[in-house]
């Protein structure tokens, strides 16, 4: 009874959505419905205590710091020991980290430093959980659906953390912050659970190595050996620093001053969330042959936003640029996603996501620090003509490199390790079964 059970089951999900991916995909839509609403919980829970938007900025810049000390350190990890075994672990010290903050707030009793302390070890957890997370997700999927699955799986995080945000914003309104902290707790228990379900026996045994750090410079060489990858990441060191000081910064500056006040920012911020879920959901249809080309193309409206709030543009525009910049980084997000996936091999996956996410976001603390100094020495609106440059600039400085340009979706066999995962671009017959499994 039972196997006829999940005979029909597996009938009714796509080839390409096997158990992992359901279990990868059902965890992350659960932790980003907690997590966007306890970012949001945990600024007023600093403002309800006494402080003010320093101390918010203090709170936030704790969960950051350790977040790129370990980052490097928890993709060795994530390659050597049992992934999902990493993935539980951290989740369940962001459950605790999230619980004793709210049983703090919810006393009333919380300071600063205990709550640095507590966003600090919940970065802590996310630096040795991201890599993990995104080898495993990679690991879980194959063949010439992985682009459709990796844009499915996105869509459905993003669109949760869209959700979250607003849910997470209206529960601070009506029970506090400390309920919402509580809710991430919960959150994180339970997408913990899930993911201790995931099944690793696919994954080739790990090969008895040298050390962490000799996984460190194992990945390193695999990092800086392929141009195309170095080149991006220190692209998007730029680009990720810059976007998120305007958005951070001067973009609530600017919705005070000249848009009407924080509702209408926030509105632009939900037309970012939505076009990004926009985004997602075209690339479960569309598979550009030059992954990497495509991509890189859609980065250009990453520096709109900033053109736009240095004019500034009324709400209704802003909000138009922010979702085409929301769904542009998402095309770029999948096909980045596939080129990693079909690039790396099975066994440095989480080495190499690690040096990602870490040269991604090393820069972003150095920006929001320096954009007020900047603001005042050059003047708002140069300072954000400059973040709009500087997106420029990198980006096309990147299309230079011919490994960024040429390289291609699969048409034959790629070796992962030991696995193989066959990449047959049938262009017309792909898409047709994109179609039928839409």
């Amino acid at each position: 009874m039972n196997s006829a059970a999940d005979a029909s089951h597996r009938s009714r999900r796509p080839s390409w959505a096997g158990r992992n991916y359901t279990l990868l995909t059902a965890a992350a839509v659960v932790t980003n419905l907690g997590s966007q609403g306890a970012l949001i919980a945990s600024a007023f829970a600093v403002l309800e205590t006494g402080g003010d938007g320093g101390d918010v900025g203090l709170v936030a810049a704790a969960r950051t710091l350790p977040l790129v000390l370990f980052l490097l350190i928890g993709g060795a990890v994530a390659d050597r020991l049992p992934r999902h075994r990493v993935m539980v672990a951290a989740n369940a010290l962001n459950c605790v980290s999230q619980a004793v903050f709210a049983v703090l707030v919810l006393a009333g009793e919380a300071r600063l430093w205990q709550m640095m302390l507590l966003s600090a070890l919940g970065g802590t957890g996310q630096a040795f959980f991201s890599p993990a997370a995104e080898g495993m997700l990679m690991s879980s999927v194959s063949g010439e659906q992985a682009s459709r699955a990796f844009a499915m799986f996105r869509m459905a995080m993003q669109g949760a953390g869209l959700g979250g945000a607003a849910l997470g914003g209206a529960m601070v309104a009506v029970v506090g912050p400390s309920w919402v902290l509580a809710v991430d707790a919960v959150a994180f228990a339970v997408a913990g659970t899930l993911r201790s379900f995931l099944d690793v026996s696919h994954i080739p045994p790990r090969e008895p190595g040298g050390g962490l750090l000799s996984d460190l410079r194992e990945g390193w060489r695999e990092f800086v050996g392929r141009p195309w990858l170095w080149t991006i990441v220190a692209q998007f060191s730029v680009v990720v620093a810059v976007v998120g000081a305007a958005d951070a910064v001067y973009g609530p500056l600017v919705a005070r001053d000249s848009l009407g006040g924080p509702g209408p920012w926030g509105l632009a911020l939900g037309a970012f969330g939505a076009g990004t879920v926009g985004g997602a959901l075209l690339m479960t249809r569309w598979k550009p042959r030059r992954l990497l080309l495509a991509g890189t193309l859609c980065v250009f409206p990453l520096a709109a936003p900033a053109a736009a709030l240095a004019v500034p543009v009324p709400v209704g525009p802003l909000c138009a640029v922010m979702f085409v910049s929301g769904a542009a980084i998402e095309v770029f997000g999948v096909s980045w996603m596939t080129s990693l996936h079909q690039e790396i091999p099975e066994d440095k996956l989480s080495r190499v996501s690690a040096y990602d996410w870490f040269g991604s976001i090393a820069m972003v603390p150095l920006a929001t620090a320096l954009a007020g100094p900047a603001e005042q020495a050059l003047g708002r609106t140069t300072a954000l003509w400059g973040c709009s440059a500087l997106v420029v600039v990198v980006t096309a400085a990147v299309l230079c490199v011919p490994d960024v340009r040429n390289l291609t979706r699969r048409t034959k066999a790629v070796a992962h390790g030991s696995a193989v995962a066959e990449f047959e671009l049938r262009s017309a017959d792909a898409e047709g079964t994109a179609g039928r499994l839409g």
